[in-house]
């Protein structure tokens, strides 16, 4: 089950430049990556509605959700956020840079939220073998902008 999972999030990992690149082109024809991004996330909710009805999910109960700490609530802005971002710096940047500096800054975080052990990440020291691995990034970073 362990491969199935890594291969998710590997497949999952592949759309973030497609995705960039077919709302970079909505943008061109819609008025710009701001209405791309609020048509992606329109069509996006209306794939997640379907998900939730064909597989019958409770909705959840206002006092459920009122549990919630406030950043809970802050998932949509960062995705906004992320989906506007990738639509207007595609054909500024090009996939290869823009992906790098995504995915360096989605580690480095990732490496920071680890250590924290916060927001419901299973907590895992920095160590000398995650900061080469960040530092080798960072140099492909790098090495993917020189022409």
């Amino acid at each position: 089950m362990l491969y199935f999972w890594l291969s998710l999030a590997f497949v999952a990992g592949m759309m973030m430049p497609l995705q960039a690149g077919v709302n970079s082109t909505l943008a061109l024809h819609g008025n710009g990556a701001v209405w791309a991004s609020g048509i992606s996330f329109l069509i996006g909710t209306l794939t997640l509605l379907g998900v939730v009805l064909a597989m019958r999910y409770e909705v959840p109960l206002p006092a459920q959700l009122k549990q919630a700490p406030w950043w809970a609530w802050t998932g949509g802005f960062m995705g906004a956020l992320f989906v506007a971002t990738g639509a207007f710096l595609a054909p500024r940047i090009g996939a290869a840079t823009m992906v790098a500096l995504l995915v360096a800054g989605q580690l480095i975080m990732s490496v920071i939220l680890d250590h924290l052990g916060w927001a419901t990440f299973p907590q895992h020291d920095i160590n000398l073998g995650r900061i080469l691995g960040v530092l080798c990034l960072l140099v492909g970073v790098v090495l993917i902008r020189m022409n």
